[in-house]
């Protein structure tokens, strides 16, 4: 069993260093938000610290999930920071979906430390951290991987080395850009199926048993149809991913036509006051297009 640290209990960290404690391991809590980190400690039995740095000393393995890039920068360097307190070999397992770009700046950082880190981030939604079933693609050196990986299989269903430094944010991206043509490709085939005077939800039961099926398409297809979108994955949340995919693309020469117009329906979506909705809302996009 080992003494880690969980900084960052949103929708994702707080089931995710839930599974850590029920596993037997010694898990310390931070949270922006002292009381939803003290809510944690009692509901789960671990111990919760008033900064970053207080939750990391000691700590053989720091968790975190955040929102971004400063977010990241504010729990690790920023002015009470979990880096100043990292013991030497300790391991930073960062799970936010964040930039390639600060992976490789705050790998660098903690090699000059003494310490690891591996980027992280993950995909399975709020479902999949509370169910203990997300997917985990990662990026770093292959020693401090294989302590982590034990740990991080406590939350998750599929955890994998994709290369080094970087490659794990580089991975969701992928991840991203794909999901984002899933859906509006659903929304499309929905909407025409609408048209067309078609059961949608009947539709959705036979296609998804072939070629077109997908997990958006199980998990989306019928709310979609029900015009429910309050729940699930918010589009702020995707607009802030794909921008990340984009400004990455500029880096590396990909040419993502298809993504940077979709970033723009999500713009649209935000627009008519969707900011929280569901990304399957694309849906609701298409419809209000046709009045």
């Amino acid at each position: 069993m080992a003494k880690v640290s969980f900084l960052g209990l949103g929708v994702m960290g707080y089931p995710m260093a839930g599974h850590l404690q029920a596993a037997g391991h010694e898990v310390t809590v931070y949270n922006r938000t002292t009381a939803k980190a003290e809510k944690w400690a009692a509901e789960h039995g671990g111990g919760f610290a008033a900064t970053p740095a207080e939750a990391a000393k000691g700590a053989e393995v720091v968790f975190a999930c955040v929102g971004n890039d400063d977010d990241l920068r504010s729990i690790t360097i920023g002015e009470t920071g979990s880096f100043s307190a990292m013991s030497a070999g300790a391991v930073f397992v960062d799970h936010t979906t964040a930039s390639a770009e600060v992976a490789r700046e705050l790998y660098a950082t903690a090699q000059d430390s003494g310490f690891d880190f591996i980027d992280a981030p993950v995909s399975g939604g709020q479902a999949g951290a509370e169910n203990g079933v997300l997917t985990v693609m990662c990026g770093g050196d292959s020693a401090p991987y294989a302590k982590v990986e034990p740990l991080i299989n406590c939350f998750a269903k599929s955890c994998l080395l994709m290369g080094e430094s970087g490659a794990g944010q580089l991975t969701k991206m992928v991840n991203q850009i794909c999901i984002a043509g899933l859906l509006q490709g659903l929304s499309e085939g929905m909407h025409f199926a609408q048209k067309a005077g078609l059961d949608g939800k009947a539709v959705v039961d036979v296609i998804s048993k072939g070629a077109a099926g997908s997990w958006q398409m199980e998990n989306r297809g019928h709310t979609m149809l029900d015009d429910e979108f309050e729940f699930g994955f918010a589009v702020d949340w995707m607009r802030k991913d794909l921008g990340i995919c984009l400004n990455e693309a500029d880096n590396n020469g990909a040419s993502l036509p298809g993504t940077a117009l979709i970033d723009q329906f999500y713009k649209d979506v935000q627009k008519i006051g969707g900011n929280r909705w569901d990304t399957s809302s694309l849906l609701r996009r298409l419809n209000r297009l046709d009045g």
